[in-house]
């Protein structure tokens, strides 16, 4: 690209040669008169010495030089007004808010206003704030393709000599993005012949308009969306009586598209009915043909546009389905809802439209032929959504099977009509429950033409009834899981201690040694079921942390394939932005894994498992079965297979504990139980869709950690330390020590085992069996107590009483409570006390020993 060879600020182009030829050019300037008035003078003056100033040739040359003098104040008033006429011409470039280059034909910048250096300001050289080439314009464009093309494109015109034009975007600096358009015109007498033509540009900032372009055009494509997808069909049609547009909803009741429709005549879809009065406007009634051979009537309301010489005539014509429905004669055409013949019309629109229970129609395929504004209300969907769509897709999964039943007893005359609860899936994650009450509705002949189903929704009645019960229920199921773990805990940890006590006597040598290790193995083996029916009653302890369940779920993918085996087909389905949650990584873990052995299980020969997750955020509080999920952003797992499905019957026992569907000795019972106790206890919501031969589908609702409750959890403060059985089972070395420990216990057994552990390590070991002995204990102990070993749970005075009490006298004694439940049943009690320790039953005696002196050295 030229344009290299120099700079000149501010100045003009060389003076063109004045049209009408070389002589009237020479004529205009004052040096030629200067030259000749001082030839004609002399030669006067040397005549004058002469002595011949009276001779004609004196008087001749005298004369010429007086006109040659006129001459010379002629030109040089001519250059003075020329150049006054310059200085406006350059003074006004200057000042003008447009920017203006003129190039010679080699590309040398010529002159250039200011204007034009702000507007390329970013082009200019660092400091002197100009521009300096044409390279230097395409060297600050290089960053954007699209841009340099444009200017690139202009420059190649220009050196052609060809008028042109470009728009692009310029980069200014932090980001910020303007528009440029840029103008060349051809100068022909610029510059030297030959550099080639010169040229003039002109440059103006277009940004504000671009905007408003893009403003308009988004405007524009809202306009076209609100026309398109109005809730009533609109259509525009030319003089002929061909369309000329139809809107999406008018399309998909005619069960066509839009494009195919524009340019067909109107009577291949419709045809003309009679003129009615409806709510004081005039309209004209219309039956309109549906592709597959359906039709429904509807009004037609509409607007002319006479047309003038720059458009033809037109039509705007806005349809509303109809509310009323026919009985069909017996030469109605077809069975369907909503006919067109038969002289015997019912029009019970202020019944039906008005009514304040939900109406829909059936045809005899099941289909929704129409449904009043009640119903839509209700199901919180739009018309497009369900008319002449199968019924049974607004049904829940697991009553579709009783509602067909119901349904067709007055399909074939059985019954007149049917009354039953059903369940349907609203809008917005919502589970609806209504009373349904079937009838049939006959063409004057008698016929059958279709069902009418009246709604009355009984959600919020159903949801109190079925919430109250559930919670009794699953409230005392959990009280006595938890109350059975504790006690279970109680006696595991006696068993698994005193198995520990004959191990320390007998060596692998003995032979008892290996009797009392399958005693303690079993033993081990039976707190896995403590621990489920722990999370079935919400009381065991969780490690929370931030997850991520696309990664979590990728990385459970090898492990599930496993499980499952290779006739079942593992597939995921990540849904996009989906945040993190705040579970337990290996309660989450146990959660999917339950439920694809659930899946494995209900798929015998082979089928699909698929794994879904997507982001949700509901805007009001939802009522599903016994449960009310809050308002706010949810990340949603659900967890499908093609299995044998579950009865009806079984649905509402699925989640207790020790139900089971499985053979005897297939199973526990405590999977979707303890599944169920991991998601509540998360703060989560687990619900199941099911029916037999359709598979399952469990859906997790797990609330979203978002940055406000990371904040909130950092300013209270990390959750206090925690001595768990697991954390001292690890411990190495010497576990012994000394100082005297008071044992605070109930149960004998515990308490006798614990004594002689501790002793057996070197520990004064003082007993109690509950918290008023223990205060005895204290009152008579004649020694320091180093260390307070006291269980939660205890007859009479409790544990965390007890501590509170000796706090008081004993400030800085150290302290260690013991449960058969987790430490979050009691972290109200514990108050965050950092000196205060949690041992969760059952322990070992390693584990005791060095939760122990863990305590004590710490």
């Amino acid at each position: 690209m030229k344009g290299s060879q120099g700079y000149h600020a501010n100045t003009l182009a060389p003076r063109a040669k004045p049209a009408g030829g070389p002589i009237r050019w020479l004529i205009r300037l004052p040096l030629l008169w200067a030259l000749l008035t001082v030839l004609l003078a002399g030669a006067a003056a040397f005549l004058h010495l002469k002595g011949q100033e009276t001779s004609v040739q004196a008087l001749y040359v005298s004369g010429f030089a007086l006109l040659a003098f006129a001459g010379l104040a002629w030109a040089l008033g001519a250059a003075k007004a020329r150049d006054s006429a310059s200085r406006l011409l350059r003074a006004a470039a200057d000042e003008s808010g447009e920017g203006l280059l003129m190039t010679a034909g080699n590309g040398r910048f010529v002159y250039s206003n200011p204007s034009f250096h702000r507007l390329f300001r970013m082009a200019a050289e660092n400091g002197s704030g100009r521009v300096k080439s044409l390279d230097a314009i395409a060297g600050a464009l290089n960053g954007d393709a699209t841009a340099l093309a444009a200017f690139q494109r202009l420059a190649v015109t220009a050196e052609a000599g060809i008028a042109g034009h470009e728009e692009f975007p310029v980069a200014i600096g932090s980001g910020q993005v303007e528009w440029r358009r840029l103008t060349v015109s051809p100068v022909t007498r610029a510059g030297h012949k030959a550099d080639g033509p010169g040229a003039l540009w002109r440059a103006e900032d277009i940004t504000a308009g671009r905007e408003m372009d893009t403003i308009r055009r988004e405007e524009e494509t809202h306009l076209a969306d609100f026309l398109d997808m109005l809730p009533v069909g609109f259509f525009s049609a030319d003089a002929s009586g061909h369309f000329l547009y139809v809107n999406q909803t008018l399309a998909q009741w005619l069960d066509s598209g839009p494009e195919d429709m524009a340019g067909q005549p109107l009577d291949q879809y419709m045809s003309p009915g009679e003129d009615k009065r409806a709510a004081g406007i005039n309209a004209a009634t219309v039956s309109f043909k549906r592709r597959d051979g359906g039709t429904f009537s509807g009004w037609v309301i509409q607007s002319l546009h006479a047309g003038d010489g720059e458009r033809p005539a037109y039509s705007r014509c806005v349809v509303l389905r109809s509310a009323d429905w026919r009985y069909r004669d017996a030469g109605a055409e077809g069975e369907g809802v909503g006919g067109d013949g038969g002289s015997s019309e019912i029009r019970l629109h202020w019944l039906f439209d008005e009514a304040p229970v939900g109406i829909v129609l059936l045809d005899l395929q099941g289909n929704i032929a129409e449904c009043n504004r009640a119903f839509l209300k209700l199901i919180g969907l739009n018309p497009e959504d369900l008319i002449g769509l199968p019924f049974a897709d607004r049904v829940a999964k697991e009553d579709r099977g009783d509602i067909a039943a119901a349904l067709s007893k007055v399909v074939m005359g059985t019954a007149r009509a049917t009354h039953m609860e059903v369940r349907m899936p609203g809008a917005r994650e919502r589970e609806l429950m209504a009373s349904l009450y079937a009838s049939r509705l006959e063409n004057a002949e008698g016929e059958l033409s279709g069902l009418a189903l009246h709604f009355i929704d009984t959600t919020e009645q159903i949801n109190l009834e079925v919430q109250f019960a559930q919670s009794q229920k699953m409230d005392a199921v959990g009280q006595l899981a938890g109350g059975v773990a504790h006690d279970f805990n109680n006696l595991l940890t006696a068993m698994i201690g005193f198995s520990d006590l004959l191990l320390a006597r007998h060596g692998p040598g003995d032979p008892d040694f290996a009797d009392i290790q399958q005693i303690r193995q079993n033993a081990s083996r039976a707190t896995n079921l403590v621990r489920q029916l722990l999370a079935f009653s919400r009381k065991q302890a969780l490690a929370l942390v931030q997850l991520d369940v696309t990664e979590t779920l990728n990385e459970l993918t090898t492990l599930l394939g496993r499980l499952i085996g290779e006739k079942i087909a593992l597939k995921l389905e990540h849904g996009k932005d989906l945040g993190a949650i705040k579970v337990d990584r290996g309660q989450f873990d146990q959660v999917i894994i339950n439920l694809a052995v659930n899946a494995r299980d209900a798929m015998p020969g082979g089928g699909e498992l698929t794994l879904t997750t997507s982001s949700l955020v509901l805007d009001a509080p939802v009522q599903r079965g016994h449960d009310l999920m809050p308002r706010g952003p949810y990340v949603l797992i659900r967890v499908s297979d093609t299995g044998t499905g579950i009865r009806k019957e079984d649905m509402e026992r699925i989640f207790e504990p020790f139900f089971s569907t499985k053979e005897v000795g297939a199973g526990t019972g405590l999977g979707l139980s303890t599944v169920y106790g991991i998601v509540h206890q998360t703060g989560g919501f687990i619900f199941v869709d099911s029916a037999p031969g359709e598979g399952t589908t469990f859906s997790i609702y797990m609330p979203k950690y978002t940055e406000d409750d990371e904040a909130k959890d950092l300013a209270a403060g990390e959750a206090p330390p925690r001595v768990s059985s697991l954390d001292a089972a690890e411990g190495k070395g010497d576990l012994t020590g000394s100082g005297t420990v008071l044992l605070v216990e109930d149960e004998d057994a515990v308490r006798l085992f614990g004594a002689r552990a501790l002793r057996n390590k070197g520990y004064t070991v003082l007993e109690a069996e509950n918290g008023e002995s223990a205060l005895d204990v204290l009152n008579s102990a004649d020694g320091t107590i180093d260390l307070i070993i006291s269980d939660v749970v205890m007859p009479g005075m409790d544990g965390n009483t007890l501590v509170g009490l000796v706090r008081h006298e004993l400030p800085d004694v150290k302290v260690i409570l013991m449960s058969g439940y987790a430490e979050d049943v009691f972290r109200d009690e514990i108050e965050r006390d950092p000196t205060i320790h949690f041992l969760p039953k059952p322990f070992s005696l390693k584990g005791l020993a060095a939760a122990v002196k863990g305590v004590m050295e710490g």
